[in-house]
């Protein structure tokens, strides 16, 4: 429908978090709700203003009296200083309404660029030593959309069965059948994507580094969007629409963070996502898939100047049996590396291994390690140069 700019219309919707102009009301009730409902048979739950059902999210005035969302400004201790108007703007996806002044489009852009920012040099800080295609995995475990779909559920965010203007502000808006175009990406889409996915060309960290998004992934948002259209119209409860509601929670949760840092500031952004995103617990080690740990395990120590490994039976119990263990130890020199148990001496010696290059690769300064943000506050210690590694060894 086309947008009402005039200011003597009633249907005049204004963006700022303000209330809307001082203007008498134009017409008649009947017009109030002349969306083509007979309301003499069903009369409205609540008194909505005028026109508000034909627009395709709520106004902004309402969110003052919406109980949910005022619930929700207090469960998440948000500061005073963050309207419910923008709460609630947070709250309508870009499918439920295309215009971005009024969807969270541009918040969820400022949200994700803060929340990357936070969780990046958090994780490069306090594991230097961590090979890329861990990182990447790591970010995604603590940023990807499946986890801050989790996060928004967390907050007890309960979602509309269809958008619409005469939904509660409280509640999440978006669409199944119109995905909408919201700009939450960030990266460089290559000019040789054609030819990458149709010849299967190598894709090496050093090009995920410098031209994909913030996991690593290949940005070709044609191929998105022509799929988000295909399957536009599927039946509920599939696959897909379950993929497009993690999809409008994961950018609701990053608009959250992007309001909250346009109201309240850098700091109060910075620990709303130390308090809600990097206070989840994501277990680094299970992220490893080594190919030939010993031979890495070789390669790390001749690189770092150690006594080349070798592999020791500290101790075993039922050799004749139908289920010994056998625990070994890999040792440089006097120093023991790593140590594991397995059913066989060459499975507990391979399993030793990749423990030694955990143990290497996980290492950490300490849990409150600094990070270059907090050079940003008023009073902060000079800054100490972060540990910086050489690198992996093998890439994967």
């Amino acid at each position: 429908m086309p947008r009402y700019t005039t200011l003597i219309c009633t249907a005049v919707r204004c963006q700022s978090t303000a209330a809307s102009p001082s203007i008498p009301a134009q017409g008649t009730p009947e017009d109030d709700y002349n969306d083509g409902t007979d309301h003499t048979r069903f009369p409205p739950l609540e008194n909505l203003p005028p026109r508000a059902a034909s627009m395709p999210s709520p106004p902004p005035s309402r969110a003052l009296e919406s109980a949910k969302l005022a619930a929700l400004h207090a469960r998440l201790a948000l500061p005073e200083k963050l309207p419910l108007q923008t709460l609630a703007r947070a709250l309508v996806d870009a499918s439920a309404d295309p215009n971005p002044d009024f969807n969270n489009s541009t918040l969820a852009f400022v949200g994700q660029s803060l929340i990357h920012y936070h969780v990046g040099e958090y994780l490069m800080c306090r594991y230097p030593r961590l090979p890329m295609d861990i990182l990447y995995a790591a970010m995604k475990g603590y940023a990807g959309p499946t986890t801050l779909h989790h996060v928004a559920r967390s907050w007890g965010i309960e979602h509309a069965a269809a958008p619409g203007g005469e939904v509660d502000p409280g509640l999440l808006q978006f669409s199944m059948h119109k995905p909408g175009d919201a700009i939450t990406g960030f990266g460089y889409q290559r000019a040789e994507l054609k030819y990458l996915r149709k010849y299967h060309w190598r894709h090496s960290i050093s090009s995920r580094i410098v031209f994909d998004n913030d996991f690593g992934e290949i940005v070709d948002p044609e191929a998105e969007r022509n799929t988000l259209r295909r399957r536009a119209d599927t039946q509920y409860g599939d696959e897909y629409t379950r993929s497009l509601a993690e999809r409008a929670y994961a950018n609701c949760a990053r608009a959250v963070v992007g309001a909250l840092y346009t109201h309240a500031g850098r700091e109060s952004a910075k620990a709303f996502v130390r308090a809600h995103i990097l206070s989840r617990h994501l277990n680094l080690s299970q992220l490893f898939a080594f190919k030939k740990p010993t031979k890495e395990l070789s390669l790390l120590c001749a690189r770092e100047d150690f006594e080349p490994p070798i592999a020791r039976l500290i101790s075993e119990t039922g050799r004749l049996s139908r289920t010994p263990v056998f625990v070994v130890g890999i040792f440089s020199g006097k120093d023991k590396l790593g140590e594991a148990a397995g059913p066989s001496l060459e499975h507990a010696r391979v399993k030793a291994a990749m423990n030694a290059l955990k143990s290497w690769y996980l290492y950490s300064p300490g849990e409150h390690v600094r990070v270059p943000s907090d050079m940003f506050t008023e009073g902060a210690k000079p800054w100490e140069p972060a540990y910086i590694d050489m690198g992996e060894i093998i890439g994967r």
